[in-house]
């Protein structure tokens, strides 16, 4: 297990890095002294999330990379993989942090759903795959984090797409896990940073003021050190809304849907509502 506190100059990879929690995780590694690479779609954003990573970086403007890159094809993380490697010597932490949510619906547009599934799940996919065996290869302490969410756990109506995604991407990170423990002399863990209700612009929607509900994108990567340090696999944020404790009843009530043959979904059922409210309100054992 890497322990971020003692990697001064090791690098780190973060997609999704010009806003919101990759730009919050690019910062706080950077001010740890980290080298950082932020790789995120071209335009002003990026550029100005690079210069403000600078000022907070050691070394300046030499210890950071940004890069655009479309993190749904492969062949560009590729690329981003051999100008890191070029530029840093290589990867020790990768955020597979990139993310959207342009909303679904099962008959809706079938572009929408071929943009989620692309960033949120293959752009994980493509990272890992560009990324991992060299990172392995290195014979150093490293990590790879992948950014999912609750709704690819509790799956709630209303955005399919994006609940996939989010679903197939913990599928895959618990498969990572489990092939990068069972690698002879791998020094590299995943991890599955589960945030909760966090203002950033993908769950803006049009608001220019944080929630009092919701977490900051630092918050959220505060906590995301903190349990990375503990050797977390599961990084289950909660926010100022719902407590871990209201989290673990929703997340057990769903997995209990399929072992008590309750219909899908069956915390937004009329015929189950109450039998869940009377469950949320359980103690935990």
């Amino acid at each position: 297990m890497a322990d971020l506190n003692s990697m001064p100059g090791a690098v780190a990879v973060v997609t999704g890095g010009a806003s919101g929690i990759g730009l919050a995780a690019a910062t706080r590694f950077a001010a740890m002294g980290l080298k950082v690479c932020i790789a995120d779609l071209a335009g002003e954003g990026l550029e100005q999330a690079g210069t403000a990573l600078a000022a907070v970086a050691p070394g300046g403007a030499a210890d950071i990379l940004a890069a655009a890159v479309n993190v749904s094809r492969p062949e560009e993380m590729e690329r981003l993989e051999a100008a890191v490697t070029t530029h840093f010597g290589g990867t020790d932490i990768l955020m597979n942090n990139a993310g959207i949510q342009p909303g679904s619906a099962i008959f809706g547009p079938r572009e929408n759903w071929e943009r989620v599934m692309g960033v949120n799940l293959w752009g994980p996919i493509n990272g890992t795959r560009a990324f991992g065996p060299n990172m392995v290869a290195r014979g150093r302490p490293g990590m790879i984090i992948n950014t999912g969410s609750k709704q690819g756990i509790t799956t709630p109506p209303g955005d399919p797409a994006y609940n996939m995604s989010k679903a197939g991407l913990k599928a895959f990170t618990e498969a990572l896990a489990h092939e990068l423990r069972n690698t002879p002399g791998c020094r590299v863990t995943a991890h599955l940073l589960i945030p909760g209700f966090v203002f950033t612009p993908l769950a803006a929607g049009g608001r220019t003021s944080k929630p009092d509900a919701a977490w900051t994108a630092e918050q959220t990567v505060d906590f995301m050190l903190q349990r990375l340090a503990a050797g977390d696999f599961y990084i289950l944020c909660p926010d100022n809304d719902v407590p871990r404790a209201l989290d673990e009843r929703r997340i057990l009530w769903a997995a209990g849907d399929i072992v008590e043959n309750r219909p899908a979904l069956s915390r937004w059922h009329p015929d189950h509502a109450e039998a869940f409210t009377a469950f949320a309100a359980q103690p935990k054992d």
